[in-house]
């Protein structure tokens, strides 16, 4: 059905407001996108449920504002289960993955003004043109000119920025889970890396960082504010360092298995409700409800994604194409929330959903929020200078290091949730040794199974 959505987007046609080349998802689908002068290892889609390293032509230079990025660091999100699952259409066999990525300038367009061959870098994941409507806002992940899909501008009313590795859905431009990437608009969407900030924490500037600070203050959490969170994983985590640091008083988190136990080691300071392991007169509301005063919390915000079925009613109608998301988080979130409190989505929704509790969220003021695609570029600044303060560390987060070579056995070890996996840091044979504070590298035989290998380290702004 992806690849169906792909060729009815190319019968349709694209909309006329790009204002760079859509559809370079891999350099080797056309020889105006190749740089013959190398190969490159990458991870591409391959079809529902198969992802796989590939080797391809390196990208060029086929804009004047375009840079081309030699990626030192890039990561597995779990927004990206979505694309290996075919639930994000418009999906062509062989495109590049990979939204989150870091590395050094190695070539630059005529057009570029602001990075230097050589430099560090972090990309967002979004692609900004910098001059539109919502760019000069900085609200880039809504920027107006960088994706001309017909079919996401006609289902939801409008269209998102283009994204890297996101499908052609959102443009169809090649990911950063690759050895190289072309940057387009480079001197808007890359952030130079000061030398005390070194790509196993940057790197997470891209994307993690800027969308759990942006579900903190769009959901609208403030000094003393009881905020429930729907997900222990990576933003999950995040976001409840943020809400702890914009005043919050208590941060509660809802998972199950050893994510919590993960949590539970790395971040004491939080509660946690085991939803696995709740009696059978007990739900994640009523819990919510006795741990918050009999009314609940004053903020809740949904970091899982709406693929996940808790009941089989969910279960069977998103087999059978029924609805494309799950409401059943968002309706718990609701139920759950203290009246006139408020509700923010930052776990990725794609398309439509079956009985929402629309009446709750009506009759008791609930404030309902879709916290969009977090605009890296109105934050990434600002959270820049906090890592280099030691305000916040990203590292907290990251479970493995890993090659990309591997990174295709990482996809299925991330969706089955094995090996105590959560953030993953993914190195190049262009990386460098790993920063003190980095995780060991795990290295996977042809069974799966992982050896760790000490890492090769070096100090921080070495």
């Amino acid at each position: 059905m992806s690849q169906v959505a792909f060729k009815a987007e190319q019968a349709l046609g694209h909309g006329d407001n790009a204002t760079t080349a859509q559809d370079v998802a891999n350099p080797a689908f056309s020889k105006e996108y190749t740089d013959p002068s190398e190969k490159m290892k990458a991870l591409a889609w391959m079809g529902k449920n198969k992802v796989e390293v590939i080797e391809v032509p390196k990208p060029k230079i086929i804009e004047p504002r375009d840079v081309i990025v030699k990626v030192t660091g890039s990561t597995v999100c779990g927004s990206d289960l979505h694309l290996l699952h075919s639930v994000v259409v418009e999906l062509q066999k062989g495109d590049i993955l990979g939204h989150e990525f870091c590395g050094v300038v190695d070539e630059v367009g005529s057009e570029i003004t602001q990075v230097k061959k050589g430099q560090r870098v972090v990309a967002s994941f979004q692609i900004a043109c910098g001059t539109c409507y919502y760019c000069k806002q900085k609200l880039s992940s809504q920027c107006e000119k960088t994706n001309s899909n017909t079919i996401e501008n006609s289902m939801y009313g409008g269209r998102t920025a283009g994204m890297f590795g996101y499908s052609h859905f959102t443009g169809g431009f090649a990911g950063g889970q690759a050895e190289y990437t072309r940057v387009p608009y480079g001197d808007v969407n890359l952030l130079l890396l000061p030398d005390d900030v070194p790509d196993e924490k940057g790197l997470f500037l891209s994307d993690v960082l800027a969308t759990s600070w942006h579900a903190v203050v769009d959901t609208g959490v403030k000094k003393g504010d009881v905020v429930a969170i729907w997900g222990a994983g990576p933003i999950g985590q995040m976001t409840a360092d943020f809400s702890l640091l914009n005043g919050a008083s208590r941060v509660i988190m809802i998972d199950a298995n050893w994510r919590l136990d993960y949590v539970k080691e790395k971040y004491p300071h939080i509660q946690t409700i085991d939803y696995s392991k709740l009696g059978k007169s007990e739900s994640v509301t009523s819990k919510l409800k006795e741990m918050c005063d009999g009314r609940g919390p004053d903020i809740s915000i949904e970091c899982a994604a709406g693929e996940y079925a808790k009941g089989w009613a969910h279960y069977f109608e998103m087999m059978l194409g029924l609805e494309t998301d799950t409401s059943e988080l968002v309706n718990e979130m609701i139920t759950s929330t203290r009246n006139m409190g408020s509700c923010g989505i930052t776990g990725v929704y794609v398309g439509y959903t079956n009985h929402f509790n629309i009446g709750s969220l009506m009759e008791r003021g609930i404030r309902l929020i879709g916290n969009g695609q977090a605009p890296v570029h109105k934050y990434w600044e600002a959270l820049l200078k906090m890592i280099q303060n030691g305000e916040i560390e990203p590292l907290k987060m990251v479970s493995h290091r890993v090659r990309l070579e591997e990174i295709d056995k990482v996809y299925y070890k991330f969706e089955n949730k094995e090996d105590g996996m959560q953030k993953v840091f993914v190195e190049t044979k262009f990386s460098q040794p790993a920063c003190q504070g980095s995780p060991s590298l795990t290295v996977y035989d042809k069974h799966g199974l992982h050896n760790v290998t000490p890492a090769r380290t070096m100090s921080i702004g070495a």
